[in-house]
């Protein structure tokens, strides 16, 4: 049996969508799958079938080479490309590797100069090609995301407790329910919609509205409920990832920015709203779909001559307008 090493240090999103390579390797040629990431970000991994043994560093790659040896790879395949990677296939040196390209020098020319010279794919597809000359192509089934049981919730008992109740649901797996979930959280500031947009947004929104988000955005998910209305519920900073992951996949809806559970969703195929400030879809980091199935509708400002500025985001706009969040617009029949 081959044994191959994936490499994907962060983030959420970014390891999601390396998960079609995974169960490439392990369905298409049987492999038995390692993965080396941020310990940080194991969780997102932790009940993949696809994924045998999840290898893990705190700062640096020191920490784990000795491990890596012993392990006697048949290949490197780095979804990650940078320096602490690159050490990683220099620490095993005499096992065959493979990167994938990161189109650095296309989205500088997009971001600094606005020259699109971005290709037309997806990242997904720029990953798969990274272990293509294995004789592995896509199978089309789009992302994979597998929920510890432990982690499940019972989001019916939470809304009809208004947001008291955490209800854990080990034994099965709770049906979808007729509620929207709003990520309103994203890692930095230039990916968010200001809360007063959220607040707008919720109010337009039939049915529970459960808003999700990490302790960072507990304060904020707080104010939006308390202005939004009785039928939007704070969950933000009390779940942990794969608790959120259990409310998106019950949800009928999710709204969300471009963040990590954004892929989540995808992998899930929902109905997602995507919300697009400062980063664009053209990076190729979309949702992501089966074959032949696309439920994203995309709200974003085309045509600013500042956006995008930055292909990860700020911790405010740099013009101080916020013109890519700010004037974001949408209509009633889009949600519904």
């Amino acid at each position: 049996m081959p044994k191959y090493l994936i490499i994907r240090f962060s983030s959420i999103g970014d390891i999601v969508l390396t998960t079609p390579v995974a169960r490439a390797l392990r369905q298409q040629l049987g492999a038995e799958v390692h993965y080396l990431t941020k310990a940080s970000f194991q969780s997102v991994l932790k009940a993949n079938p696809h994924v045998d043994r999840i290898h893990t560093i705190r700062k640096e790659v020191k920490e784990v080479l000795p491990q890596l040896r012993a392990e006697r790879f048949d290949g490197i395949i780095d979804l990650h490309n940078n320096l602490r990677s690159r050490q990683v296939r220099l620490g095993l040196f005499s096992v065959p590797a493979r990167g994938f390209n990161k189109l650095n020098l296309e989205k500088w020319l997009m971001v600094r100069l606005k020259i699109n010279r971005l290709p037309k794919v997806h990242i997904v597809d720029r990953y798969l090609k990274a272990v293509a000359h294995l004789g592995v192509i896509n199978d089309g089934k789009g992302l994979d995301y597998f929920i510890p049981p432990a982690d499940e919730l019972d989001a019916g008992v939470f809304i009809r407790s208004r947001g008291l109740d955490l209800v854990s649901n080990p034994d099965k797996m709770p049906p979808e329910a007729s509620y929207t979930a709003f990520v309103i959280g994203a890692a930095h500031a230039t990916k968010r919609l200001p809360a007063d947009k959220i607040i707008d947004f919720c109010r337009r929104i039939e049915g529970p509205v459960l808003l999700l988000g990490g302790p960072e955005d507990a304060e904020t998910g707080k104010t939006i409920a308390a202005q939004a209305g009785e039928h939007v519920i704070n969950a933000c900073g009390r779940c942990n990832l794969n608790q959120s992951a259990s409310l998106v996949r019950q949800a009928g809806l999710v709204i969300t920015h471009d963040t990590g559970l954004m892929h989540i969703a995808a992998a899930f195929r929902k109905k997602i709203i995507s919300v697009w400030g400062n980063t664009i879809p053209e990076f190729g980091m979309y949702p992501y779909y089966p074959a032949d199935m696309d439920l994203n509708t995309t709200l974003e400002v085309n045509g600013l001559p500042c956006r995008p500025c930055s292909k990860i985001g700020f911790g405010e706009c740099p013009k101080g307008h916020f013109r890519c969040m700010r004037g974001i617009e949408w209509e009633d029949p889009v949600i519904f």
